[in-house]
């Protein structure tokens, strides 16, 4: 394979990393000793940063008189995000604005993505269902009325509804087809119920009783859904390596430092070895992380493979989150009481490793899906 990324997808990486280098984790309140939410927004001043770098509409097309990346350049910045736990919904905007995009209708486009690009419009999610476990579109049932969609149901742990102006929620027809409905955060008949994540940012639980959705609004292109989904997954997977790598390197610095009996405890086999699995771990959640984001823009191409890309985004959540789990386990096992320590942010890294080792399911239930697809599609 080759890893070489282009100088568009380079450039995209220089951009997030200028912006993201005065970005402090310890920003906000310690999720350990918050009861609630660290905070009630979303960090709007580097919201305003990354749309003034054109990174909020690096996606988008060039008719838009954006960049028009791939899937790719997109996971390069949240990994660069990750590391530096950046606190905005820059995964959910830009995917659902690539959805918008790749199958909104002409009315729905222009409604949000200038907007979007700019960033003075915000785009979210619902991804999770009404528990996490089961497909997120069958929490939510679509019925047509006259021109336009009727929508009832409920949907958990959406990241930055209480913050975000549109939000995508996939729902089902009744007749086995899943739509994506784009609502206002202010639509008549919806509320939203507050949830606090593992990392402390706020969710909310979305009730949908009779919202009504204009028929432009709403996308029954089939596959639309699907590919959102896995667009979140694999994202999720470039925020978890970005973390993984930079819990890592606090690691080797700190392992390097500390002496005991007189060496630095770097210098100790049983620490190196445990350093070394965990750069193995990373380096397998880098290679499946490209090779997902690959097959899904291949998909759009027409080029294919022995699986649905759909396999790929399995295999890379599934290394994603079994690695990140183990990289945070074995750094606060290396630090030893310091990482434990609150005015360290290494326990910012772990409940922000845990999050991501849950968002969009963990490790088992893709390793299901993925058994699924290869009992479909038999391997020659």
């Amino acid at each position: 394979m080759d890893f070489t990324f282009t100088e568009e997808q380079q450039a995209a990486v220089e951009a997030a990393r200028a912006v993201f280098a005065d970005v402090a984790p310890d920003g906000v309140p310690s999720p350990a000793l918050t009861p609630g939410a660290v905070a009630d927004d979303f960090d709007r001043p580097l919201w305003a940063k990354l749309a003034a770098s054109d990174l909020l509409s690096l996606v988008l097309a060039e008719e838009h008189g954006e960049a028009g990346l791939d899937t790719v350049a997109l996971c390069l910045v949240l990994r660069e995000a990750a590391r530096v736990l950046a606190r905005v919904p820059l995964l959910e905007h830009c995917a659902t604005a690539m959805a918008v995009q790749a199958h909104g209708s002409p009315e729905l486009a222009a409604a949000l993505l200038p907007g979007a690009g700019r960033g003075t419009l915000v785009l979210t999610a619902a991804a999770h269902g009404r528990s996490g476990h089961d497909p997120a579109e069958l929490a939510v049932i679509a019925r047509r009325e006259g021109e336009a969609w009727i929508l009832e149901g409920t949907q958990t742990a959406v990241p930055w509804a209480h913050s975000a102006d549109w939000i995508a929620v996939p729902a089902h027809t009744g007749e086995g087809e899943a739509v994506l409905a784009f609502v206002p955060r202010a639509a008549e008949g919806l509320a939203l119920a507050e949830q606090v994540s593992t990392n402390g940012e706020r969710l909310a639980e979305l009730a949908l009783d009779g919202v009504r959705v204009d028929g432009a609004h709403l996308i029954d292109t089939p596959g639309a859904w699907e590919r959102l989904r896995q667009v979140l997954a694999t994202g999720t997977c470039a925020l978890a390596l970005g973390l993984g790598e930079n819990v890592l390197a606090m690691t080797g610095r700190y392992t390097g430092k500390r002496e005991q009996f007189g060496f630095p405890v770097a210098t100790f086999q049983a620490v190196a070895v445990q350093a070394a699995d965990r750069y193995i771990d990373l380096r397998a959640m880098e290679v499946t992380l490209w090779q997902a984001a690959w097959r899904l823009d291949a998909a759009t191409g027409g080029a294919g493979g022995p699986l649905p890309s759909s396999g790929d985004v399995a295999v890379a959540k599934i290394w994603a989150s079994e690695g990140v789990r183990r990289v945070v386990q074995t750094a606060q096992h290396l630090h030893g009481g310091f990482g434990a320590d609150t005015d360290y942010p290494l326990h910012r890294y772990h409940a922000w490793a845990k999050q991501l080792e849950l968002q969009l399911g963990p490790a088992a239930a893709h390793e299901e899906a993925l058994g699924d697809l290869l009992a479909a599609h038999p391997l020659a």
